[in-house]
């Protein structure tokens, strides 16, 4: 098992994005890919300390009204100015369920973890109209990267 710790902070209004959370935790916890410490958090109640243990941060939202869930915002609104100078560099990647494109809340995601200073380390997985279990393999993948990456100290 890593000494490494992954956060993964969600919210999931309807079920679509806990489907891909599900997904993205059975990538994480892939043997083959080092195991790090899963840490796994609601939105609204993921906390400044638990960014400041992660070594990696995976956000999953829903893309409503072309931003962002506000559950994410929040979490964000709080960790923010406690986490600006002790986080930089932070590796992540996030998945979304959008409502329309996705593009919404991935450059609402964006403009936040740039002033954060993280570092984006695979692209964001986006499920756009109906929901597509085939996909779901995608979300598997984002997951063991994440996961094999920080094990690997790669990011």
């Amino acid at each position: 098992m890593s000494d490494k710790r992954l956060l993964v902070v969600y919210h999931s209004q309807t079920g679509g994005t806990r489907r891909m959370l599900d997904a993205v935790l059975r990538g994480a916890a892939d043997p083959d890919c080092g195991q790090p410490a899963l840490v796994l958090r609601e939105a609204l109640r993921a906390s400044v300390e638990d960014v400041r243990a992660a070594d990696g941060i995976l956000l999953g939202t829903p893309e409503n009204f072309g931003y962002m869930s506000g559950a994410l915002k929040d979490f964000f609104d709080r960790i923010y100015y406690p986490c600006l100078e002790h986080t930089r560099g932070l590796p992540f990647a996030m998945f979304i369920r959008g409502g329309n494109d996705g593009s919404g809340a991935v450059s609402s995601v964006r403009r936040i973890v740039t002033g954060l200073g993280w570092r984006e380390v695979a692209p964001p997985v986006i499920f756009a109209g109906a929901f597509d279990e085939a996909r779901l393999g995608e979300c598997e993948q984002l997951g063991q990267t994440l996961a094999a990456g920080l094990s690997a100290r790669i990011f």
